[in-house]
């Protein structure tokens, strides 16, 4: 139950979001359009939670992926989706507010 949690709430090893970020990463808000509407993180992709098993081919072949939401629930869910799916290179960005804090 613990390492759910930690999965989903990205309690695991540390990473160096800013780095990632600045490093190209692939940005992704699983929120819903009209959230993403509503503010979102520049040059991120709107791919809803519900949407990413779905959408396999837009995360392929990236260096690094970073998911991230409203509160990190739903990225932690996206994040184990993604890895059942063999894409392995997947950080949970938590919320879209940390994210953009990164982005210049």
């Amino acid at each position: 139950m613990i390492n759910i949690l930690k999965q989903l709430f990205g309690g695991s090893t540390p990473v160096d979001l800013e780095n990632i970020i600045n490093g190209g990463a692939f940005l992704v808000d699983v929120r819903t359009p009209g959230e993403f509407a509503g503010g979102h993180v520049k040059g991120s992709v709107n791919i809803p939670l519900d949407k990413v098993s779905s959408q396999l081919t837009k995360f392929r072949n990236k260096k690094n992926i970073v998911v991230f939401c409203q509160s990190g629930g739903r990225s932690g869910q996206a994040k184990i989706i993604l890895e059942q799916n063999g894409i392995a290179n997947v950080v949970n960005g938590g919320t879209w507010n940390k994210v953009n804090q990164f982005v210049k």
